[in-house]
């Protein structure tokens, strides 16, 4: 057994004892403690229910807390002058490629995608750079470049399509790109702030918008002592802010260096860091957007898997009987309920999940009949 190994299987323990707990309450108000003999009873109880055995798979996960935002930010810096913004986008607005991204006298400055500010017009004859392979990049994107090769200088192709895009954008089609026309950002835009107001006069140089990229993520913090269990590009799922709703997530990235623990705190609940654990930072992508995200920052749980079990044979964790001479028996109905006979069956057990728990004994197959505590 390797060292990660041994570390599983204590968490798996540790994971199913509240379980096995529950599982030795309900024997004990079933009356089991009358049992004598590990593989029979003195008495054997009536049931009260039955649930069938089922073939399912069972996941045990372990929880951690996290916080929800969105991913990157940034800060939108107005090159523009005039006289004053006619039109700024409201909090939670998400801009794309080729739209307007905020108004400086009635001309919007429209959102084009690339690392690079502009920070020069761009006309023909002037000097090459990257700039000009960004901005043939947008035009071929927005449909406006069908001659158009990427390059970082600016051709009579170039200014072709640059003309056609301004005259489909309700612009004066000169060919050139004044500086401040566009504003470049790495992808779209979801707008969190606008500084200045509609009316105040254009400051070039200033920040007048800050954002957010609109890809939700959640950054959570994983105890040292279960990093093992999580690795990039592994499954989980997110319990959101309301608590009921969940979104599915894809880890993408997990932090080389732990974050030292932070002071003395009480004590906390499996899964959770507590005083002295140190902890490494996971964040998690969210797969769809859900409806429940709307929040720039809010508390989530996180839950990942820590053991599985596919295709087992399964009853619920109420079934579970404690023996006297120790370990767990079910207790098998046959026949109809006029008529209904009884034994106990003792059994294995293996994974526990919410409800059920993974059981092998002789004679149990999928549609057998067990007692449980009526509902």
């Amino acid at each position: 057994m390797t060292a990660d190994q041994g570390t599983r299987g204590r968490s798996i323990a540790a994971a199913g004892a509240a379980v096995m707990a529950a599982a030795v309450t309900a024997g004990a108000i079933l009356g089991v403690a009358a049992l004598s003999h590990p593989h029979g009873p003195s008495v054997v109880p009536d049931p009260t229910g039955s649930a069938p055995v089922v073939r399912a798979d069972l996941v045990n996960t372990v929880q951690v807390n996290g916080a929800l935002s969105y991913a990157l930010n940034y800060s939108v810096v107005n090159q523009a002058s005039g006289t004053a913004y006619t039109w700024l986008p409201a909090a939670g607005t998400v801009i794309k490629r080729g739209h307007p991204l905020y108004e400086v006298d009635g001309t919007a400055v429209r959102l084009f995608y690339g690392a690079r500010p502009q920070w020069r017009s761009m006309y023909q004859g002037m000097t090459q750079g990257p700039d000009v392979a960004q901005l043939d990049r947008n035009l071929i994107a927005l449909g406006y470049g069908a001659s158009l090769t990427v390059s970082d200088q600016y051709t009579w192709t170039t200014a072709a399509a640059v003309a056609r895009w301004q005259q489909a954008a309700g612009l004066p089609a000169t060919g050139t790109v004044p500086f401040g026309q566009v504003a470049f950002a790495p992808g779209p835009l979801r707008i969190t702030a606008a500084t200045p107001r509609p009316g105040t006069q254009p400051q070039p140089g200033t920040v007048i918008l800050t954002a957010t990229s609109p890809v939700p993520e959640v950054t959570a913090q994983v105890p040292v002592a279960q990093e093992y269990l999580v690795r990039p590009g592994d499954q989980v799922t997110v319990t959101l802010p309301d608590g009921v709703s969940t979104a599915q997530g894809v880890v993408t990235a997990l932090a080389s260096v732990a974050q030292p623990a932070q002071g003395d705190t009480a004590p906390s609940a499996p899964g959770q860091p507590g005083a002295g654990e140190d902890t490494v930072t996971m964040t998690v992508r969210l797969v769809h957007q859900n409806p429940a995200v709307h929040f720039d920052q809010a508390p989530v749980s996180v839950n990942i898997v820590s053991a599985r079990a596919s295709h087992v044979l399964a009853v619920p964790v109420s079934a579970l009987m404690a023996l006297a001479g120790g370990g767990y028996a079910v207790q098998v109905t046959q026949g109809t309920r006029a008529h209904a006979s009884t034994r106990l069956v003792p059994v294995q057990i293996g994974l526990f999940d919410d409800t059920l728990v993974q059981v092998s004994g002789p004679g149990l197959t999928v549609g057998t009949r067990v007692g449980v505590p009526s509902s």
